[in-house]
């Protein structure tokens, strides 16, 4: 199922519109988008009636376009991360847990920062990833104008669809700041969402996940 949208053929650059949310940033431009977005700062900074000659915000367009493109990686890789998977040989079937992943994201409604933890969990069918992939995946749809909800549904459903397990289970707990510095200003408010796939939805299994988080580790 293609997250792109192939614009008409007489496109030779093989530019791609979104769908489902999932543009690309094209390749190799770096440039012209650093220069794109340093105008358009520069344009809100002035609207702001801030001096763009003072020393302290003179290179602050550039900095902030520079910092979209790191924030932002992941819709220049594609529709969906490059991980390599295993075969299951020596035939383990219990669950899997990476806990307390740390990611670092950006609000779509807001673009300002929300960021937290995850737990990913899943029982191996006959396909196992690498326990750096985890993070990975979870990087690569962080780093895009996100919502925890569908951040949370797209690590699920990335792994349900390419390990095909017998389940998955992923909760992440996350603070944002668009709820600690504007609006309700409530700091320290905890978003916790979670999403499940396979054998995860019945009750006792669930139950051993959760269980599991709970435990304290002393290194």
């Amino acid at each position: 199922m293609a997250d792109r949208v192939k614009l008409d053929d007489d496109n030779r650059n093989g530019e791609t519109v979104a769908a489902h949310g999932d543009n690309t940033i094209p390749g190799g431009d770096d440039e012209r988008i650093v220069g794109a977005v340093a105008q358009h700062m520069a344009a809100i900074m002035s609207e702001l009636n801030l001096d763009l000659d003072d020393p302290n915000y003179k290179r602050t367009p550039e900095r902030v376009a520079k910092m979209y493109l790191e924030m932002f990686h992941g819709l220049r890789e594609g529709a969906e991360p490059a991980v390599t998977t295993f075969p299951n040989d020596e035939g383990y079937h219990h669950m899997v847990i990476e806990r307390e992943i740390p990611f670092y994201s950006m609000c779509a409604h807001h673009f300002v920062p929300f960021y937290g933890h995850a737990h990913i969990a899943y029982i191996p069918e006959s396909e196992v990833v690498g326990l750096s992939k985890l993070p990975r995946i979870l990087e690569f749809y962080a780093k895009r104008p996100q919502m925890q909800e569908r951040l949370t549904e797209q690590v699920a459903e990335f792994l349900w669809s390419r390990l095909k397990p017998q389940g998955v289970m992923v909760v992440i707990e996350a603070r944002h700041l668009c709820v600690e510095m504007r609006g309700v200003k409530k700091a320290g408010a905890l978003t916790t969402t979670s999403a499940l796939r396979g054998c995860f939805a019945d009750r006792l299994v669930r139950e051993e996940f959760l269980a599991l988080l709970r435990r304290q580790t002393s290194w």
